[in-house]
């Protein structure tokens, strides 16, 4: 059964101020959507938006021997460009998107460019995705890219450091031994986070029935989504239509009721969606939300996201084991061995 649902909106200063924190429960408990809004941003994420999501189409339609060259399979290729590396439920590898992945450490320590490994504690093989070191197109390719890519994750970054503080508030009147700022302490010190651009290709053929991503849940704490550019390559590839031209292309979730919800995110909002790491800390309270992409059936018509997962630094704890170890087996079902 499928419907449509406004998700639960709010203000960037009402999340500031705490104003915000009692559309919490409506945004991420037991009987919400498992997804919140942020509008009224500053105008310096709308520019942003638009120039590193039309990078995503940029990336690419670079030549087959250029994106070899930002491949990486020794991080299981999580890090880096990938497409048809990561499977689909039915075993099949997964060529209708493709992805450049960024550890987002940057944030904590300009200089790190992979997560940062505490006394050598973990086996290198389990965490090559977050330590191995951010590959980046030449700039004479994408001139500007990475400059604006590290400027956008850090927005959002930002953005869910408060989401996060206004979740430590519910959870330290809700939960029995909480520890106070856990949350946004994870947040604003991981060096774990990671963001993936993505590409979901024109449909073609067959593919044009499919949907561009499988139902899933995120491991991370929080999941941050900017809205989708959708663009007709085919005919117009620099600028972005108002909206997809295929009414039933793009974001669904499954609500806790079992029912699958449509959700649209504004051009000019930010989206926070709740992991699994999230619902682990929460006791819960806040539940993991299932998630697809609808493919468009309309040919020649490309979607652009940027996902951004803010979860923990590999020693944190989730629940009873460090992130490390939590992680290792939900990545691992995800990619195809090189």
């Amino acid at each position: 059964m499928e419907a449509s649902s406004d998700p639960v909106t709010i203000s960037l200063d009402d999340l500031k101020s705490g104003a915000a924190d009692k559309f919490l429960p409506d945004a991420f408990g037991p009987n919400a959507l498992g997804i919140i809004l942020v509008k009224d941003l500053p105008s310096k994420y709308a520019e942003l938006r638009s120039r590193v999501l039309f990078y995503s189409s940029k990336l690419a339609a670079l030549s087959e021997q250029e994106l070899s060259m930002l491949e990486s399979p020794e991080s299981n290729y999580l890090v880096g460009w990938s497409c048809g590396k990561e499977k689909l439920l039915d075993g099949e590898p997964d060529t209708l998107k493709g992805s450049y992945y960024v550890n987002c450490s940057f944030y904590v320590d300009p200089s790190l460019e992979g997560a940062s490994v505490e006394n050598g504690k973990f086996d290198i093989d389990d965490i090559k995705g977050y330590v191995t070191e951010n590959m980046w197109p030449a700039e004479n390719c994408l001139q500007g890219f990475q400059r604006c890519m590290k400027e956008l994750c850090t927005f959002v970054i930002d953005t869910a450091a408060l989401v996060a503080k206004a979740c430590d508030r519910y959870c330290l009147e809700n939960i029995k031994n909480y520890t106070p700022g856990y949350l946004e302490h994870i947040v604003s010190t991981s060096t774990t986070t990671k963001a993936r651009l993505l590409h979901y290709f024109p449909p073609a053929g067959s593919n044009c029935s499919k949907n561009w991503c499988g139902e899933h849940i995120d491991h991370s704490c929080l999941t941050g989504l900017t809205s989708a550019m959708y663009i007709d390559e085919a005919n117009d590839p620099t600028q972005e239509l108002n909206k997809s031209p295929d009414p039933e292309a793009g974001l669904y979730i499954r609500s806790r009721s079992g029912e699958i919800v449509k959700v649209a995110i504004p051009r000019d909002c930010l989206a926070f969606q709740t992991g699994e790491a999230l619902q682990v800390v929460t006791e819960n309270q806040f539940r993991a939300v299932p998630h697809f992409v609808k493919g468009s059936k309309m040919p020649g018509v490309c979607r652009n996201t940027l996902a951004v997962f803010c979860q923990p630094s590999l020693h944190e704890k989730v629940g009873n084991v460090d992130f490390a170890l939590f992680a290792k087996n939900i990545v691992a079902s995800h990619v195809i061995a090189s």
